[in-house]
């Protein structure tokens, strides 16, 4: 369904008037006279009867005469019972019943129908030829309501199948009532003009019906038209039927109002079709045989302008030159009507202008075509000469198959072949008498159009020619070495046994009339009669091709395509998939993503699903705990407001490359949006007074106009500083407002979803001397997504959700999410008086999807390997089109199958939908969320909210989304999804994936301090922000250290772990660039010493380090090598004792530290990046880099955060002279104890004041950031990017925003304007 027939509401005046469908449900109603049994005898006729009391006229319903009904013979390969309504009538049921006291019934049936005993017509419903259910014994009595009420003279039925007891017996009655209808023909040189009151009319409603009959392919129905240039036409073009509206265009033409519709195809089938076209406006229902489009037509004007008159059959004399070129109609109209005057009766009243026509009748001609229409199964057998050196067989047909054997014939020597080739007419000669010479030749091209198309084959003396729609130009020619000699038999359509010959072509699926032999045309009629040739399952006198794509089922622009039995859809491009790109390709919501494992990035949603919004590209931001869905504009930032009109306004329009429907479709379903506006200005004023007119406003949804700025709201005149008191100058509510000479900003967030995204912004204050403006509108951003948490939780097995009735269309979806524990039970189910549908799950293992297709059932069944009730979020998508049916499970297991060709009408659901448990049926017991049906989302918690037994919401997300965290994040529940809490890792991001680390310079070093027992209040309750896991006290008989590096310096320390003790655990790089790790845990007399001499590891490339230790065992893995295991010696204590800091780049520590270590390894100190660090559940380069000043750690030198995947940030590293860490600046030393130190001479002043020198520095620095920051803070720059509460808000305007950014309350009515 198209997005304007969702949309299109027609007004009261439009829907007065009555559809043709509502029409024939009216009269369905009323017309019930009994048709047939009133007849008399002669007016049943057959093919054949069994025997005397089994003839025709004893097949009424309930009638014992006779035999007790119809019979024909056994032999009778084609049988028929005919009924003569004795004049047109309106057919609305037909009954059947089968032979009296007998075994003799007809199971199934077709229905054929005539004006003229010629030409028959097939029943059609769903697009197909429809087989009616009929009898199952001989007494019962077995109704149809026909879908579509049919008009007719006369009645054929067509027994399928009978019973397998005894043979085809009959009887019957049809219901409906007497037709009568003016008849006007056409001959292609009249037309009706019919001439209004006045000279010109302006009609904002028109109501125009018809039925008409033809065997053209082209021709104008009706016209009329304006000298203003409106104009509406209804033409045949190619035998389908285009209606051209235009309400009218301006001169500059920056209004188009021409509009175009076509509907139908093989109208040139000499068969009445019905039109209606109803027009309130700009609104249109176009109609044609009961299928209705609706549309609205282009431009901006409602009105017809109308000059003179409206013609039918052609266009009138008073037609403009530019109308010419257009074939007039021929063939037959009846029941015309324009604006409730009847035309026809006008015209026999001779009210109306028919003087173009030369005879004008009151009656419709019949037809002299007579058709074959052929099946796979078909053929056809005629004669022809014998003996002849001349043959010449020319045909017309109609076909969707590009292949298919047209006419086959042999000769005396050989055999000559008539076919379609991939849509193109092939001819082959096969002759036998020299060397089995063949002869190729072919002609035209598409021509399984569907459309009639005429052969000649013509062959005599020494040249065969060939052509094809009568084009003489394009005649091909060949010579043929041997003169032929015809064998006098001539085979049409292919299903028939050669004898010495083997046919190359598929049998032909079509029509095929004015067939010749030998220049006579074939009399086919003669065959009912087995008065001339033979054949074989052909119907006769009708042409029962079927456009399978008109109306087209592919949905979403798919295209179509068809063959004789099936079409077909290509959906490349669409967005869509499946067998009639119902399904959309792409998850409805950046959240659904995110839910998937994906990443920030652009990608393709479908907020709607199959619904008739198309999918489009938004960037999905990921990388906070909350995903931003982002619509960005086309309006750089700080564009120049230059150009102004002459009212010195200038507008600026943003446009987004989205329609309006996607994005409400974003906007509807979040939990928050924002826009951020920033209006730059130098005497431009943006707002003026808060009761003032504003100089500025933008306009949003709908057109609609605002005067407030960012940082405030609906209703308030103000920006941000004037919410929060802080603007330029206090007299005035903006920045702006105060016109000042120097640069100011107004910014600020719109938070008003309701009113976004933001569409034109005028800026009227711009064309001043000195005035400059520059506007910045950010992209519209929204988080969360409601209709994909929308839950309930069932928690009684008699428990369930019900909802309105709805009707089902030809394509249905339906698509949720389940958790259970349970192993059975109904997800949903609807019980319609015809139809029926059900999900369910049956063992915990198996989900069923079954529903009725006509009188079949249909279901599917998909086995999870996996158990379904192990509490874990799965996915159910269910979809049925006129095609198949497909059930899908977790995206992974699916079952697809066929479904049957009948009964695809639209689905009529009378009772409501249950959600949960049915009648008697076993409830489901768990969670559903997300639940959608044909692109609508239903709200399951605001129904659970009133319901016994169902709850709102669910909770349980981490047990299926929960393996998404990862690197040890732990997955925390909340009401509407789940978050990753990544503290306890040396990760960051949603998913505890993104790498924390940090460049470190020359003299860099970072130090995390493990806090003793009773330590300060604020370290403690730092403790327990950062996660510290570990007390300082611990004595450890395990721990594990984790880190990434890379480096091309050697040598330097990467982690080194102290305690108040003398243990330590170390991890350096030696001077060759491999990696030492050095444990001293007490009891040895020197550390114990892992060396990994492998290979060189300063060579600037990325390396993971992971050791572990459970008592003497230490296990080291480096990189992707496999784990090498050692072990503590005996002598070696197992007690990692009151561990104090961890060190990572260099050691800066008080106490006894390996002097190894100091004189090795400490200076310069480790340069390169650092990342990945954590110490059991301790991240300390993550706490260096995440956390607040309160932390237990601290960063000495420059610390660079980086990925450590690309180059580093390059800074000139503090020399060594000046660098109070450096070992040797001013005679530094890190002492292992003060009595050495004083010994070795070391002047501990130096360090003394080299500390102190730094502290001042760091203090001035940090009060220059303070005085500059309060001075900035002053000067109007203030930007509102974040809520705050309503306690900290000091005005009732602050207060209103702050509390509810999507207030009504506040909004003044009186204020409200709309642009348009």
């Amino acid at each position: 369904m198209s997005s304007v027939t969702r949309l299109l509401l027609l007004p009261a005046a439009l829907c007065s008037i009555t559809s043709p469908s509502s029409a024939a449900s009216s009269a369905s109603r009323k017309c019930e006279d009994s048709l047939a049994t009133p007849l008399p005898y002669s007016f049943f006729t057959s093919s054949s009867a069994y025997a005397r009391g089994h003839g025709a006229g004893y097949a009424k319903l309930n009638r014992q005469q006779g035999a007790g009904g119809w019979s024909p013979l056994d032999t009778d390969r084609y049988p028929w019972l005919q009924v003569n309504l004795g004049s047109r009538k309106q057919v609305v049921a037909i009954v059947t019943q089968g032979r009296y006291g007998s075994s003799d019934w007809t199971s199934k049936y077709r229905l054929l129908y005539s004006d003229t005993q010629k030409n028959w017509r097939p029943y059609l419903q769903d697009g197909n030829i429809w087989t009616f259910e009929g009898n199952v014994n001989s007494h019962g009595v077995v109704r149809h309501e026909l879908q579509h009420a049919i008009l007719a003279h006369y009645i054929r039925f067509i027994p399928v199948d009978w019973s397998r007891e005894g043979r085809i017996g009959l009887r019957l009655e049809l219901y409906g009532c007497s037709y009568w209808a003016d008849v006007i023909s056409f001959d292609g040189n009249g037309v009706i003009s019919y001439r209004f009151r006045s000279k010109k009319i302006k009609i904002v409603k028109d109501v125009i019906s018809l039925k008409f009959r033809t065997t053209a392919g082209d021709g104008v129905v009706l016209h009329g038209e304006g000298q203003q240039g409106d104009y509406i036409s209804l033409e045949l073009r190619r035998a389908r039927l285009q209606l051209s509206i235009n309400l009218g265009s301006n001169q500059y033409g920056s209004i188009q109002g021409h509009t175009s519709v076509t509907s139908g195809s093989l109208l040139d089938d000499d068969h009445w079709h019905s039109v209606v076209i109803e027009r309130y406006r700009r609104n249109v229902n176009f109609t044609l045989d009961h299928h209705t489009q609706h549309f609205r037509t282009n431009g901006e004007f409602d009105h017809l302008d109308l000059d003179y008159e409206i013609s039918f059959g052609g266009l009138p004399i008073s037609a403009k030159p530019s109308s010419g070129g257009r074939e007039n109609f021929v063939g037959c109209m009846e029941g015309i009507t324009y604006n409730g005057d009847n035309i026809t009766n006008l015209v026999r009243r001779k009210k109306v202008d028919t003087s173009s026509f030369r005879n004008l009748t009151f009656s419709c001609a019949e037809s002299n075509s007579f058709s074959v229409f052929f099946n796979s199964t078909s053929f056809l057998r005629l004669l022809g000469q014998s003996d002849s050196d001349t043959l010449s067989v020319s045909l017309s047909f109609r076909t969707w198959n590009p292949n298919g054997l047209l006419m086959f014939t042999a000769l005396a020597d050989g055999w000559v072949e008539v076919g379609l080739t991939e849509g193109k007419v092939t001819v082959y000669m096969n002759v036998t008498q020299k060397k089995n010479t063949r002869i190729d030749i072919s002609s035209g091209s598409g021509l399984n159009d569907g459309q009639w198309h005429s052969v000649h084959l013509n062959a005599l003396e020494n040249y065969a020619m060939l052509t094809v729609d009568g084009d003489e130009a394009s005649t091909v020619r060949t010579a043929i070495p041997i003169q032929i000699q015809t064998g006098g038999t001539y085979y049409f359509g292919g299903n028939f046994l050669h004898t010495n010959t083997r046919s190359l072509q598929r049998s032909f699926q079509g029509c095929m009339q004015m067939i010749h032999i030998d220049d006579h045309l074939a009399d086919l009629r003669a065959l009912e009669q087995d008065l001339a040739g033979s054949f074989e399952n052909i119907s006769l006198d009708m042409c029962a091709i079927i456009d399978r794509c008109v109306p087209n089922h592919c949905e979403h622009g798919g295209s179509c395509s068809q063959t004789w039995n099936t079409f077909s859809c290509n959906c490349t491009g669409t967005g869509y998939t499946g067998a009639t790109c119902h399904r959309s390709m792409y998850q409805q919501s950046c959240e659904e993503y995110k839910h998937q494992g994906k990443s920030s990035g652009n990608y393709w949603i479908d907020p709607d699903g199959s619904g008739f919004i198309s999918p489009f590209r938004v960037t999905c931001d990921m990388a906070e705990e909350r995903v931003w869905t982002v619509l960005k504009n086309n309006l750089s930032p700080q564009t120049s407001v230059t150009s102004t009109n002459q009212e010195g306004k200038a507008a600026l329009h943003i446009t987004y490359n989205v329609t309006d429907e996607q994005v409400l479709s974003v906007t509807s379903s979040a939990e928050y949006c924002d826009q951020f506006v920033a209006y730059a200005c130098r005497m431009s004023r943006l707002l003026n007074t808060p009761d003032g007119v504003p100089f500025t406003w933008w306009v949003g949804r709908s057109n609609e106009r605002h005067s407030y700025w960012g940082g405030s709201g609906p209703g308030i005149q103000k920006c941000s500083c004037g919410i929060e008191h802080n603007c330029t100058n206090p007299k005035h509510y903006c920045n702006c407002d105060a016109d000042l000479r120097s640069w100011r900003e107004d910014a600020g967030l719109l938070v008003y979803k309701d009113h976004l995204p933001v569409s034109q912004v005028v800026v009227g204050d711009a064309s001043r001397a000195g005035s400059e403006a520059k506007l910045t509108i950010g992209p519209l951003r929204c988080q969360g997504d409601r209709s994909f948490w929308n839950a309930a939780s069932f928690t009684s097995p008699a428990s369930y959700l019900h909802f309105p009735s709805f009707r089902g269309e030809t394509s249905t979806d339906i698509s949720f999410y389940f958790k259970t524990s349970s192993t059975h039970g109904v997800f949903l189910e609807n019980l319609g008086t015809t139809d029926f549908l059900h999900i369910e799950l049956r063992g915990g293992s198996r989900v069923f999807f079954s529903f009725d297709v006509g009188s079949e059932r249909v279901e599917l069944s998909v086995h999870s390997p996996v158990p379904l009730n192990d509490d874990q979020w799965h996915r159910v998508e269910a979809e049925k089109n006129i095609k198949e049916a497909v059930l899908l499970l977790d995206g992974k297991y699916k079952e697809v199958r066929s479904t049957p060709p009948q009964g695809h009408a639209k689905l009529e659901f009378y009772s409501e939908l249950y959600v949960g448990a049915s009648n008697r049926q076993r409830g489901f017991l768990g969670c559903m969320r997300a639940l959608r049906i044909n692109g609508v989302t239903f709200d399951l918690e605001e129904r659970a909210q009133v319901t016994p037994g169902v709850n709102p919401g669910c909770q349980g997300h981490c047990s299926s989304y929960g393996m998404h965290c990862r690197n040890g994040g732990k997955c925390v529940e909340k009401y509407n999804g789940y978050t990753c809490d990544c503290s306890l890792t040396a990760y960051d991001g949603p998913f505890c994936t993104d790498d924390v680390g940090g460049y470190f310079e020359t003299g860099t070093l970072v130090r995390y301090d493990f806090l003793p027992e009773g330590g300060t209040p604020a370290f403690q309750e730092m403790k327990s922000v950062s996660s510290v896991g570990v007390p300082g006290e611990a004595n450890l008989t395990q721990e594990e250290l984790v880190f990434s590096f890379s480096t091309s310096s050697a040598p330097s320390i990467l982690v080194y772990i102290s305690s108040r003790t003398q243990d330590y655990l170390a991890v350096v790089l030696r001077h060759n660039g491999t990696l030492q790790v050095r444990y001293s845990l007490g009891g040895l007399t020197e550390p114990y010493t892992i060396d990994v001499d492998h290979r060189n590891l300063a060579n600037g490339q990325p390396h993971s380090v992971n050791i572990s230790r459970n008592f003497r065992e230490i296990r080291l893995q480096l990189d992707h090598y496999s784990v090498s295991t050692y072990s503590l010696p005996e002598a070696s204590d197992t007690h990692f004792n009151l561990v104090k800091s961890i060190f990572l780049g260099k050691v800066f520590e008080t106490g006894q530290i390996d002097p190894i270590l100091i004189a090795r390894y400490n200076t310069p100190g480790f340069v390169g990046c650092l990342s990945r660090v954590q110490w059991n559940s301790m991240a300390p380069l993550k706490a260096a880099l995440r956390s607040g000043p309160a932390a237990p750690v601290s960063t000495h030198g420059i610390l660079v955060p980086s990925n450590c995947g690309a180059s580093p940030m390059t800074i000139s590293p503090m020399a060594s002279a000046s660098d109070p860490w450096h070992v040797e600046a001013a005679g530094a030393v890190f002492p292992l104890s003060d009595s050495k130190a004083r010994g070795d001479g070391v002047d501990r002043n130096s360090a003394i004041v080299g500390g102190i020198i730094s502290m001042v520095i760091f203090t001035a620095i940090c009060i220059m950031v303070f005085v500059v920051r309060h001075m900035f803070r002053h000067k109007g720059s203030y930007h509102t990017n974040e809520a705050k509460g309503a306690e900290s808000a000091d005005c009732a305007d602050a207060a209103i925003i702050v509390n509810d950014p999507a207030f009504t309350e506040t909004i003044d009515e009186s204020k409200k304007e709309w642009f348009i």
